[in-house]
């Protein structure tokens, strides 16, 4: 853990967290990353792996949507900066998107308003071309870390209903 990680305190759970996280070309929930470790041999507890998503929300290591439950989904973020995504309704398929006019419009926010350390969520969803064609894409699965060959690399797939 680097760069935004520096106030972060690194420890074998977080670093299995965020290890794990990144294997995995799509946002996965909590539950679907404790199945992960779980099937792995860096087993981590349910609310250790909430904690360490938390932590590592805050630090900015990782970016976070909600699905159309409200459930908190997370992927770890690829670069410095915060990042704005597409999600299918249909897979769950995420797609990074240019929000620069989104930024710019929270910075004059904040300074018109003279508030500081603004924060904002943006949520952009759709339904991508394969599904509405009736391809529906296979999720993209995790992928076991290559130290570790008895890693999990099945996800889950999330129901349209």
């Amino acid at each position: 853990m680097t760069g935004a990680a520096e106030g972060v305190r690194r420890t074998r759970q977080r670093t299995a967290v965020l290890e794990t996280l990144g294997n995995c070309g799509e946002f996965v929930s909590a539950q679907e990353l404790h199945a992960l470790l779980a099937g792995s041999d860096r087993a981590v507890g349910l609310t250790t792996v909430y904690r360490a998503l938390r932590e590592l929300d805050r630090a900015g290591l990782v970016d976070v949507v909600r699905d159309e439950t409200g459930e908190r989904l997370y992927l770890r973020r690829p670069t410095d900066e915060h990042r704005h995504y597409l999600i299918c309704r249909g897979c769950g398929r995420s797609s990074p998107v240019d929000a620069g006019a989104v930024e710019v419009w929270a910075d004059r926010l904040a300074e018109t308003t003279g508030f500081a350390e603004l924060e904002h969520t943006l949520e952009l969803s759709g339904v991508c071309g394969a599904c509405r064609a009736g391809r529906r894409p296979t999720p993209q699965p995790c992928t076991p870390t290559p130290d570790r060959p008895g890693a999990s690399s099945g996800r889950s797939t999330r129901s349209s209903s």
